[in-house]
């Protein structure tokens, strides 16, 4: 596969061949799974305001957002966007009801079948699909009229698209993940960057001889791992394997997958220790306080950073090459934005702001708010990017195949009851992993199967 020639190309990538296929009858069927998920009452069901103004006629009244930046940054980056579209747009007022991530994406099922607000924050990929297949959200196919050749590629579009050929999805920010470390260490240190899984580890050993952890490294709240996991199967496997296996065509208990958990298990020595017990903002502050030498995350750990000369200390290399046939020219990307409930109380001022949000003006403002991010829009002002934006812009436009991230490649259900568990499971004993990946094996041939 060739490097994308343009980021419009890059987008098109991050939807994964083998995951676009799935039909809509498996993604139905597969709804009983999730549903059973989130079976305990939604802490999100109070999130529905009673907006007004109506379905029809001229945008006005409230529209409520349900929104997962429940962190500082972008809680104050998402805020920033609502002023700013509400003083654009005398007569319509934009509520953020703002939940803890995990808590949102723990119960995102049982929200959108209750009383969800008129937009939410979501992801592109395989769950925007998912959820747009079993009737959970609005049809925003009119919103795309105005955002097609207004900054948004077809690229974009496909990305925003349901199984049924309507969108569903309005994109606002994509963001890597790589090995983020500060420039003042390496150089304090005399350090360099890793090219290969040797040199890292011969890194790792220099590093904790001179006091600090390697990897800064915290799954307290589950997701975080899965990008671990991502990294070395990429590496190990390839992208072509990796996306297969995300969409249940590939054995789990096979020798690839038991190879990625070997992998894992020899670089545990250089993790930050008792990870179940530590959010990924704890972990972040190892490497922003200069005791954890590097941190592998999305580019989001910049938010754990002030502004200014500390993020521009902050910086970041590729995730090592481990097979010299396989590369490191596959890497993470994931797309953000937002969607609309499938009967929203105010249908015209939930357009009229998904309109916005996916407008260069709003994401110029988001972008500024937040530098942990890239604008999706390509009318933004990249000029204004900071060194890190600009080096993610770069990086990404570098790669050969880019992925989403686990929780969004492959079935939510499978991903929040089995792999969440079983990686946690792996972290305390990594001894075990023949009976870890035929546990992953069984109960993934009965997800797959529903």
């Amino acid at each position: 596969m060739s490097r994308p020639a343009s980021e419009a190309e890059y987008l098109a990538r991050l939807v994964p061949d083998s995951v676009r296929g799935v039909s809509r009858r498996t993604l139905l069927r597969g709804a009983l799974g999730a549903g059973t998920l989130l079976a305990a009452p939604t802490l999100l069901s109070a999130c529905g305001g009673g907006g007004d103004g109506g379905t029809t006629g001229a945008a006005k009244g409230t529209v409520t957002v349900g929104s997962n930046q429940s962190d500082a940054v972008p809680k104050a980056a998402i805020q920033a966007v609502m002023d700013a579209f509400q003083k654009a747009n005398a007569g319509l007022t934009a509520k953020v009801n703002t939940i803890d991530h995990n808590s949102f994406q723990e119960n995102i099922n049982n929200y959108l079948q209750g009383s969800p607000d008129d937009v939410w924050m979501w992801f592109a990929g395989y769950r925007m699909r998912f959820f747009a297949s079993k009737g959970l959200a609005g049809d925003v196919s009119d919103v795309w009229k105005d955002l097609s050749g207004a900054g948004m590629s077809d690229a974009l579009k496909k990305s925003s698209t349901g199984d049924d050929g309507k969108q569903y999805f309005v994109p606002s920010t994509y963001y890597p993940w790589a090995m983020f470390y500060r420039k003042s260490v390496f150089e304090q240190h005399g350090y360099t960057e890793p090219k290969t899984l040797d040199e890292f580890k011969t890194l790792g050993t220099q590093m904790k001889k001179d006091g600090l952890v390697p990897i800064a490294f915290g799954d307290k709240d589950g997701w975080p791992a899965m990008g671990t996991f991502d990294q070395l199967n990429l590496r190990v496997n390839g992208y072509d394997f990796h996306v297969s296996l995300m969409a249940g065509k590939e054995a789990w208990n096979g020798d690839k997958v038991k190879k990625v958990f070997d992998t894992w298990a020899g670089l545990l020595e250089y993790h930050q220790p008792d990870s179940l017990g530590r959010t990924w903002q704890e972990a972040a502050q190892a490497l922003q306080q200069k005791k954890a030498g590097t941190y592998l995350l999305g580019s989001f750990v910049a938010q754990q950073f002030a502004k200014g000369a500390e993020q521009e200390d902050l910086t970041f290399f590729n995730f090592p090459e481990i097979d010299s046939t396989i590369g490191a020219d596959a890497i993470e990307a994931p797309i953000d934005g937002y969607m609309m409930a499938k009967r929203p109380k105010n249908e015209a001022g939930a357009k009229k702001l998904l309109g916005y949000v996916g407008s260069a003006a709003a994401q110029n403002i988001v972008v500024k708010a937040d530098p942990s991010v890239i604008a999706t829009n390509d009318q933004a002002d990249k000029a204004a990017y900071t060194s890190l934006q600009k080096k993610s812009v770069e990086f990404v436009s570098q790669a050969k195949s880019i992925a989403q991230f686990m929780d969004r490649d492959t079935r939510p259900d499978f991903a929040s009851t089995v792999m969440i568990p079983a990686i946690q499971s792996f972290l305390k004993n990594p001894k075990d992993i023949d009976g870890l990946v035929n546990n992953i094996e069984k109960q993934k041939k009965s997800i797959f199967a529903s």
